[in-house]
């Protein structure tokens, strides 16, 4: 068992350096005339399609890095060039405003999100995700998979909800811990693991894993992804891509991912 968890965790561990080593840099990040921005992970789809259609309207470019709202939030203290944050949880974005690196008069909450249940596609069956559920014998010798619950906003939404409903304790040791909620999903995609707690975007994102379960809306935090311009940006298009990001153009490329827009 001590073997199969190490090996889970290079094999998350290579995923995740993988996925954030192809789209987790700003291509091109040093041209000063585009936008740089700094997202949590589970944006990917939706935001590259926005900015796609940003670059469309304005003739102007984003450049997006893509990581855990946590590991983003580092870089920006050690002083990554950025314009743009957008977290997926409040805690994140807290840090860096008490580190006086964002403009307080521009940060707004953007988007909304549910956590979910998922396993691969060809293995579905629905579970009731209720106080209480066997979710340790659905996982019998497996992990679950989710985001490092200290730090990743996803994992600690999802260590909430297992707390609330009474079954944190049966699964405790059976977390396989990983760097991103893309990194989650990708093992519960390639079978390495039976099931996984991903934002519900995420698992529209890929067929290879199918949905079968929603936790409860109210067996967590309220899942918030708030946007703000970088004290440190100097780019002149950074506050229309922002205000873009938060306009009626924008939204349909966020609730095509499952996203709610919160106003």
């Amino acid at each position: 068992m001590h073997n199969r968890r190490q090996w889970i965790k290079r094999v998350a561990g290579m995923i995740s350096a993988a996925w954030i080593g192809t789209a987790g840099l700003p291509q091109s990040a040093s041209a000063a005339d585009k936008v740089v921005v700094f997202a949590a992970a589970s944006l990917k789809n939706a935001l590259d399609a926005a900015n796609a259609a940003w670059t469309k309207e304005s003739g102007k470019e984003a450049v997006a890095s893509y990581a855990a709202s946590s590991a983003l939030a580092k870089q920006i203290e050690n002083g990554a060039p950025a314009d743009i944050f957008i977290s997926a949880d409040g805690d994140w974005m807290d840090y860096v405003a008490k580190k006086g690196m964002i403009k307080e008069d521009t940060r707004a909450n953007l988007l909304g999100n549910r956590i979910v249940l998922v396993t691969a596609s060809d293995k579905a069956k629905q579970v009731g995700i209720k106080p209480g559920f066997d979710l340790s014998g659905l996982l019998g010798d497996g992990r679950l998979a989710m985001g490092e619950v200290k730090s990743v906003p996803a994992g600690k939404y999802g260590k909430a909800a297992l707390e609330k409903l009474g079954v944190w304790t049966s699964v405790e040791s059976k977390i396989a811990g990983v760097e991103s909620v893309r990194a989650a999903l990708a093992l519960v995609s390639r079978g390495e693991a039976p099931y996984g707690i991903v934002y519900q975007t995420d698992a529209a994102a890929d067929n290879g894993v199918a949905i079968v379960g929603t936790f409860p809306a109210d067996s967590h935090p309220p899942i918030i992804y708030p946007i703000a311009l970088l004290a440190g940006s100097r780019n002149a298009d950074a506050v229309a891509y922002l205000e873009f990001l938060k306009s009626d153009k924008a939204a349909p490329f966020f609730t095509a991912q499952g996203f709610a827009i919160l106003k």
